[in-house]
Formats: structure tokens, sequence, C-alpha cells
């Protein structure tokens, strides 16, 4: 690879004067580490901060978060989405306590066969915390080989993404390699962005094959994935005696998280009404509270909010064919709740009970 040196070089210059200071940047401990990079996957750098200090306070080694019960994990979790990210941290952990006597593996082959850490993960690990000389690529770093190696091919094909990869691993210097990913990534983050990059401060500007083209703005090329469905859903605050329904979901999609009462595909009330009556839910109409809406990665909920009353408490072998809970305004705040359900959350929380 052309210049492999002088690019480390350069690049790593910049990284010492213009790296963010981050909270997982002031270790080397595989654990934080870990935590961090999994909390970044699909959330702003801006958001992680807190996250990242409030879980570590709660679950501050890998035996403390194997040991938790799922719920007060999920609890931590509530707001970051993508929830499989928290019930596979803890499924890691619990391998890891259980099968390597709570020691991380070393190895990126033993970090990469643990549960929810992916190939990127697998390196970060691997580089920052052990010094392995293994590449870490993310969205950023994709997009900032693209650029440089100048790759006009859909960066979606796995083809390219395998020629990425062995780019960058070629880039990678025999020293410093932990700083050198990090540096990639940051590059990424804040100077060779989505859309029109930051060309002028970039320490790559001379070297890059897409800033010679002037075609920066049009690279990385992605087919365009089909967009979100969106559906409607209608979203009960079923309320009672100062309880308020809520159940636990047992779908693929916010699994283990506490939801109010739902119809998905449907808002009309008298369909809505009808399947209450089906469950065994006898309500009184109250209100409409209005509207909201969430986008999933495959689909777009646009909710109806509405305000039922039960006219007398369910048997408890309904509520646990529902999986359902009647809990009250402080039991309502320990749950777990997917931030789909926030409007929905607020709305209740001002409702006279």
């Amino acid at each position: 690879m052309p210049h492999q040196t002088s690019m480390a070089h350069a690049l790593l210059a910049w990284y010492r004067m213009a790296k963010r200071p981050l909270p997982w940047r002031e270790t080397r401990d595989p654990y934080r580490i870990w935590i961090s990079e999994i909390m970044l996957q699909q959330t702003r750098v801006e958001t992680v901060k807190g996250y990242y200090k409030r879980f570590l306070q709660r679950f501050p080694t890998v035996s403390a978060l194997a040991a938790a019960p799922e719920q007060d994990v999920l609890k931590a979790w509530e707001g970051l989405g993508y929830y499989s990210r928290a019930r596979n941290l803890q499924k890691a952990a619990q391998v890891i306590t259980e099968e390597h006597d709570g020691v991380f593996p070393q190895t990126y082959e033993g970090l990469l066969a643990l549960p929810g850490i992916g190939a990127y993960t697998a390196g970060a690990i691997s580089s920052i915390s052990f010094g392995l000389r293994v590449p870490a690529i993310d969205g950023n770093v994709y997009r900032v080989a693209a650029r440089y190696f100048g790759i006009r091919d859909d960066i979606g094909s796995p083809a390219v993404q395998r020629q990425i990869r062995a780019l960058v691993t070629d880039s990678l210097p025999a020293e410093g390699v932990s700083d050198y990913n990090q540096a990639l990534m940051e590059l990424g983050a804040t100077v060779c962005i989505p859309g029109v990059p930051k060309c002028g401060i970039c320490p790559w500007q001379n070297t890059c094959d897409a800033c010679g083209e002037q075609d920066a703005h049009l690279l990385p090329i992605r087919i365009k994935k089909v967009s979100p469905k969106a559906m409607n859903v209608a979203v009960c605050l079923i309320t009672c005696q100062g309880r308020i329904l809520v159940m636990r979901r047992t779908q693929k999609m916010l699994h283990g998280l506490y939801v109010f009462w739902l119809l998905e595909g449907d808002s009309d009330r008298k369909r809505v009404g009808k399947t209450m009556d089906d469950q065994e839910l006898r309500c009184s109409f109250e209100a409409v509270l209005g509207t909201a809406r969430h986008v999933f990665t495959h689909r777009i909920w646009k909710m109806e909010l509405l305000h039922y009353r039960l006219l007398k408490i369910p048997q408890q072998a309904v509520l646990d064919v529902l999986g359902a809970r009647l809990v009250t305004r402080p039991e309502l705040l320990t749950l777990p709740l997917p931030a789909a359900m926030r409007a929905a959350k607020e709305a209740a929380l001002e409702l006279d009970w």
C-alpha cells in the first residue's frame, strides 16, 4: 500500500492534536471499551456519555453485569434503543464469567465468539485494549476508506467490504495500532463526515483519491434500501383504581420491555374495543390523548394515544395470558420502557388514574 508509513504518521500526529476528550479514551480496560463500543452503535456520542457513566456506576464489573436481573439491565439501557444490544451484553458477560473465569478473551477470535460482538467490536477491543494489529471498521471507517482509496462501487456489497477490510488492514502501522484505529474513527466522525467532508483540514488531503478527484461528497456509493413501512398503532392507556396496565413484550421487536396495551396495524377505535373485549378487558373509552411517531429500522409506528378505564379488574389468569400487569405510578417509573413509548408514558403520567 503506498505511503503506509507517512499515512500513519500524518494521521497519528493529527489525532494527538484534534481528538475529542471522551471518557472511554481514558482507559484500556476491555470491559469499559466494550461497553462504550456497544453503546456507540447507532447512538450519538453526546448521548452515550451520560449512559456510559451511569451504566458503569450500576454495573462496575463484568461479573456485576452478568449477575444483574435482566430487567435492571434493560432499565439502565432505557432510551438507547436497539435493546438486543443490552441483552447480548449480559449474555456475553455471563459467558465471560462462567467460561473464562471473568477474564476477557485476549484474541480477536475469542472476542468474536462472544454474543453480540461482531467484527468491528472485536477489532476495537483487540486493538485498543490488547494492542493487536487488527482493523476496527465501523461506518465512519468505511466512508474514510472509500474516499481515500477511491472505491466507487456499492459499499453495501460484501465484496467491496472485504476489499476495504484488506486495504485498511494493510494500512495498519506495526506499532500504535490502538491510536491508529481510534484516529480513523475520529477522522470519519469529525472531518471526513457524511455529505460534504472538511477536506481542507484533513491530514490525508494530499494523498486522498476522492479529494484529488473532487468527488468526495459523492462517496461512498450506497444502493438505497427499501424505506421503512409505516403502520398505524393504537396505544391504549388503560387505567383503574390508581393503576395502569402494562404488558411485557414477548415478540422479537422490543422483547422483554414493557409497553402499554397496543394494537399494531390498526388504530380504529371500534376494532380496538372489540380486540379488548376478545381479550376479556372490559373498558370504557375516555379520550384521545394525541399522536406520536417512532421510526424503527424496518417500520414506522404512527401511534394514536387513547385513554380507557377498566370497568372491572380482570382475573389474574387473564392478565397472565396477556403478559400484563397493573402497576402504580412509582412502579411504572422503575420498568424498562422503549423510546417508542416515551410520548405515551408522558401522557400517562399526566392522567388522573
